[in-house]
């Protein structure tokens, strides 16, 4: 469905270039949660603009159901991570939810409909006319989820979504973004510089190294389903993996000198 092929990203020029993103290869099938890891400044939040066409590669391609991605498409909807910066703080929750609908053709009943419907699946029906400034940082990343999901996208891309709340909380949005993509049956790639996180939410991992950035290893998680915060993380087989991530993170960052480069 969404595969990354060859993809470089330098920025700068001259003596002051910088490679984020060396030579990225993956693929997405369709109805997969592919979560994204690797060490601090490896560029997983570079990478997941250019797959949104936010940015453009170097070199490479993205392609989406082959056609290459040039600009974002339709198909996918965008979670970022500081949620109180992509809420609009003057609109209530109902008409920030609504406010990428605008760009579709749908009638009023239709655009309610979906908001109606994204809002009852993050679990905040009775806070429709709220203001994202009356609303914890939870429930404003809640909020942030239902425009995403209002907007039907076939691909969800959320870059750290969960970074900015409270363990507790933290563990909630895990379940809710588990519930919610069996529910509307979307693709979602994750990025997370959580090792547990990405165990816990994704069918397959992604590794990546330190830069200039590259895919260091995919790993399938044959964990049973429905996934659970304590029965889920007390299995062997969570364990086996988290740690296996663990090592091969740490021992590439050993075997690699500092080198500066955005995230």
């Amino acid at each position: 469905m969404l595969d990354v092929s060859g993809l470089s990203k330098t920025y700068g020029e001259g003596r002051r270039v910088t490679h984020a993103i060396a030579d990225l290869s993956f693929s997405v099938s369709e109805g997969e949660f592919v979560c994204v890891v690797g060490p601090s400044g490896c560029g997983k939040t570079t990478l997941l603009r250019c797959m949104a066409g936010l940015l453009a590669p170097t070199s490479g391609r993205v392609a989406l159901r082959g056609q290459v991605v040039d600009g974002p498409p339709e198909q996918i909807g965008f979670v970022f991570q500081e949620y109180s910066r992509s809420l609009m703080p003057w609109l209530s929750l109902r008409d920030n939810i609504a406010l990428p609908l605008r760009h579709k053709a749908l009638g009023r009943d239709e655009r309610n409909r979906l908001v109606e419907d994204a809002v009852e699946s993050v679990g905040l029906t009775g806070f429709m006319d709220h203001y994202p400034w009356e609303l914890s940082g939870g429930m404003q990343q809640r909020v942030a989820i239902a425009r995403a999901l209002a907007y039907q996208p076939e691909i969800l891309l959320m870059d750290e979504p969960f970074a900015s709340v409270d363990a507790q909380t933290r563990a909630d949005l895990e379940d809710l973004v588990l519930r919610v993509r069996t529910a509307y049956g979307v693709t979602v790639v994750f990025v997370t510089h959580d090792i547990d996180e990405a165990v816990y939410l994704g069918d397959r991992v992604v590794v990546l190294t330190p830069p200039p950035t590259a895919v260091q290893e995919v790993l399938p998680v044959a964990l049973p389903e429905p996934r659970d915060q304590v029965e889920t993380k007390e299995l062997p087989e969570f364990a086996h993996l988290r740690a296996h991530i663990f090592r091969s993170i740490k021992r590439k960052q050993d075997d690699t000198p500092d080198l500066p480069a955005p995230t």
